[in-house]
């Protein structure tokens, strides 16, 4: 993973293909499914005001736009931005271009605070959980979906849920993590660690 200012320009490179991924662009029936129904499960009922930050394409702001939240999406890149606007056109989802980790969006406050393959890439990752936290409503919660992937150790990216716990539990009230094992979130079986954690501040 490049390093800013790089990261804008590697995200728009990869925009083309992104999502050709089962899990990012979610053209599949079944991993769309089943993304919807994870997300139902983790957030509180609609209409929740959520801010999705480092949004990609937007494929998982427009599952949340369907079920019927007010959805904000973020994103460093230009090509992801281009993608997630063209996909949410008729949603009526908002895509700001900014820094996911210090999102522009004033002083709204919203009551989720969504992430999907983000916080391992961050240059200072408790920064933006702080920050993150911060733009929550009381009794607002922060949903991170995150993991290591790799074959090996010492080829693995990413980052354990038993480090993301240990910096989200001083911020937040309560904080749990779901295993995500089910080959249908993913389009395919996988044998690395996957996980949401879900805090409630």
């Amino acid at each position: 993973m490049p390093t800013n200012p790089s990261v804008a320009e590697y995200w728009t490179a990869a925009a083309a293909t992104f999502d050709a991924e089962p899990d990012h662009g979610l053209t599949q029936p079944a991993v769309r499914a089943a993304w919807s129904s994870r997300l139902r499960e983790w957030l509180p009922s609609p209409a929740a005001a959520v801010l999705d930050v480092g949004c990609g394409t937007g494929s998982l702001s427009m599952l949340l736009a369907e079920q019927g939240h007010h959805v904000t999406g973020v994103d460093l890149s230009p090509g992801m931005i281009a993608k997630a606007r063209r996909k949410l056109a008729d949603h009526q989802v908002p895509v700001l271009l900014g820094d996911a980790a210090d999102p522009p969006v004033g002083d709204r406050r919203f009551d989720v605070v969504l992430a999907r393959h983000l916080v391992w890439a961050l240059p200072d990752p408790l920064a933006a959980l702080r920050r993150w936290v911060g733009l929550l409503r009381p009794g607002g919660h922060v949903v991170l979906i995150e993991g290591r992937w790799g074959t090996t150790p010492e080829s693995a990216v990413g980052i354990s849920a038993t480090a993301l716990v240990a910096a989200v539990q001083p911020l937040a009230a309560r904080v749990h993590v779901e295993y995500l094992t089910d080959p249908a979130l993913w389009g395919k079986e996988i044998n690395d660690e996957r996980y949401v954690l879900l805090a409630h501040v």
